[in-house]
């Protein structure tokens, strides 16, 4: 399966995002790419700390996921990106990431459970963590799974998702850019990719506060595709055959020494 990463600079118009991804969802599915990757707040930025969000977030049946849908099925790619979502008689809102489906549409939302206060930010004063684990979805015959920008730092999550049998993760992100960040950047996505011999593709917004840097990491951890600074698609090709290879040589997930109860990842055949 070909798979994109797709970069930009969201802003707090939703119509000029959309107009923007659209573009991108265009452009990759010209390069022959079946799945795309869009950044966390593609929806809409994140704004300034002190902005309210709950007037522009949607609920997963909104309107902008309706575009998404439509997108998809015009160009025939699926789609990963991140929206606000809203939730009924709360102060705060969901940072949600959707996977839409070309054919299907909608098949399946996670909400970011790790939520970054860090570096002097506090996502938490906005958003409300999710409760719930990621979906493990058939997306062009690859079982994926979804983490969200900070979650990168979190490398249980990953072993959980692999464990349960997803073979792709991705990372809508919005990555902050500082000392250090954009190293630390590509490093743990390597990390992730060799930690658990998946593939791991993650897009990130460009743009004043933000890093870009979106990639495309093979099981082995080999970058096979990646974008700087600019907004921008990527593309790189993924097959069962490399991650087979992958986990004959280094079997990690049958090695690993798991709790009582955990579950056995798949058997490769």
């Amino acid at each position: 399966m070909r798979v994109a990463v797709g970069q930009f600079s969201a802003c707090m118009d939703k119509a000029a995002n959309l107009e923007r991804i659209g573009a991108l969802v265009a452009q990759a599915g010209s390069l022959g790419a079946r799945l795309l990757i869009l950044p966390e707040g593609g929806m809409c930025d994140f704004g300034r700390p002190a902005d309210d969000l709950r007037p522009l977030a949607e609920p997963v049946g909104g309107p902008f996921v309706d575009r998404l849908q439509r997108l998809a099925s015009r160009y025939r790619v699926a789609l990963v990106c991140g929206m606000f979502e809203t939730i009924p008689g709360s102060g705060r809102i969901h940072n949600t990431a959707v996977v839409v489906d070309a054919k299907l549409g909608l098949i399946g939302a996670y909400r970011k459970r790790h939520l970054f206060d860090a570096f002097s930010d506090r996502e938490s004063d906005r958003f409300q963590p999710g409760d719930a684990d990621s979906p493990i979805l058939d997306v062009g015959g690859f079982k994926l799974g979804v983490a969200i920008c900070y979650e990168l730092r979190f490398p249980t999550l990953f072993q959980e998702l692999a464990d349960r049998g997803a073979e792709l993760v991705v990372l809508p992100s919005a990555w902050v850019a500082g000392p250090l960040k954009e190293e630390q950047w590509g490093v743990l996505a390597r990390a992730r990719a060799m930690d658990n011999t998946i593939y791991f593709a993650a897009a990130g917004q460009v743009g004043g506060r933000y890093a870009g840097r979106s990639l495309i990491v093979d099981p082995f951890g080999a970058a096979l595709a990646g974008l700087g600074e600019s907004e921008g698609v990527a593309v790189a090709d993924l097959t069962h055959e490399r991650l087979v290879e992958v986990r004959a040589r280094l079997p990690l997930l049958d090695q690993r020494r798991r709790g009582p109860g955990s579950p056995k990842p798949p058997t490769y055949i």
